[in-house]
């Protein structure tokens, strides 16, 4: 990665924002309503999934009428504003996005609703640092899938591929990067989990204001 970098895509939970989100409580949830409701076996092996793999299975499915749809999605928005509500700004954070402010085009891509996305960034005051914010309401598949990644790409179709970047603290957020063609910087990162998912970012770091280093 070079000076050749012009825009950066950010995660937020656990890379800008501290969140309070409890990520297993929510999977859990999902699950045993889908479960209820006939439309995920009861054997699935949790621990090979996230909450958006688990979507994921069960929108494949194509057995969920948009009652289900809506209520599964409702679950998951109650994690997220209960957790955001207990957020704090990552180390750092606030130092970083004030020195990159007009350097680069930032964006932040989330598996959150973008209404929990929008409250949680404007209530730490830094929402008018990004371009603009890509919920999940923007995707057609969430993340792992590099979908939210592609639809950035076709927002600034002047830029390439390798002028982005993109940091995030999770595998799911590697694997949708890296199949998009950005690369991929990994925040204070299980290593163990991005290796167990194939995921090779090309640098980790444990300060988000180390990102500085690696684009120029």
């Amino acid at each position: 990665m070079t000076c050749s970098i012009k825009a950066i895509i950010f995660d937020m939970d656990n890379t800008l924002l501290q969140s309070s989100i409890d990520f297993k409580a929510m999977k859990q949830a999902i699950y045993a309503f889908l479960v209820s409701e006939g439309v995920l076996p009861a054997q699935l092996d949790l621990d090979r999934h996230t909450s958006s793999t688990i979507i994921k299975e069960a929108v494949q499915t194509k057995l969920m009428t948009e009652q289900q749809l809506s209520q599964m999605w409702d679950i998951a928005e109650q994690f997220e504003v209960i957790g955001m509500k207990q957020a704090d700004l990552e180390p750092g954070v606030l130092e970083l996005l004030e020195e990159l402010q007009g350097r680069y085009r930032m964006v932040i891509v989330t598996n959150n609703s973008n209404k929990t996305a929008q409250a949680a960034l404007k209530d730490h005051n830094i929402l008018h640092y990004f371009d603009h914010v890509v919920g999940r309401e923007s995707m057609g598949s969430l993340k792992p899938s590099p979908d939210a990644f592609q639809y950035v790409l076709r927002q600034h179709q002047e830029l390439l591929p390798e002028a982005w970047v993109s940091v995030g603290d999770a595998w799911i957020d590697g694997a949708a990067s890296i199949a998009a063609g950005i690369p991929f910087i990994a925040y204070r990162a299980d290593r163990n989990k991005m290796k167990q998912h194939h995921v090779l970012p090309k640098v980790f770091i444990e300060d988000i204001r180390e990102l500085k280093q690696y684009i120029g």
